[in-house]
């Protein structure tokens, strides 16, 4: 049989269990968040050192395009032109990708959030429940 429990002593529980509660979700929150910071740290590392490591060769490869073209009859300014161009599209394309990947939108700790929602939720059943189980004692 259960022991009915006055007033005082559920909201004094209920406190110090969200209290706990709030102090977990704190701490994984902020394990999430270091996770995502580490990730975005590690992909913004790769990229320099790619980009240090293609400079060279992206340099030889155009200078090779534009004598290619030149070869071809091409005067030397336009293949500059066309070889620069579009060297210059791609990489924007590649650095759109590259920010994207970077958003600060993809450092918020969503599970953590979504986590918190949920026992927001079990919690406010479990106070209306010790609320109903009161009343009926009553």
């Amino acid at each position: 049989m259960a022991t009915a429990r006055s007033i005082p002593e559920i909201f004094t529980d209920l406190l110090r269990q969200f209290t706990a509660l709030m102090r977990t979700e704190a701490r994984l929150a902020r394990a999430e968040v270091s996770e995502n910071l580490s990730a975005a740290a590690v992909g913004l590392g790769l990229v320099v050192i790619g980009a240090v490591l293609l400079i060279p060769g992206l340099v030889v490869l155009l200078e090779a395009a534009v004598a290619a073209l030149q070869k071809y009859g091409l005067e030397s300014y336009w293949a500059a032109l066309a070889v620069g161009g579009g060297a210059l599209l791609i990489g924007f394309i590649l650095m759109a990708l590259g920010m994207r990947r970077l958003s600060v939108r993809r450092l918020v700790p969503s599970r953590t959030l979504e986590q918190i929602q949920q026992d927001a939720n079990v919690a406010r059943e479990q106070a209306r429940s010790d609320h109903d189980q009161v009343q009926r004692a009553a």
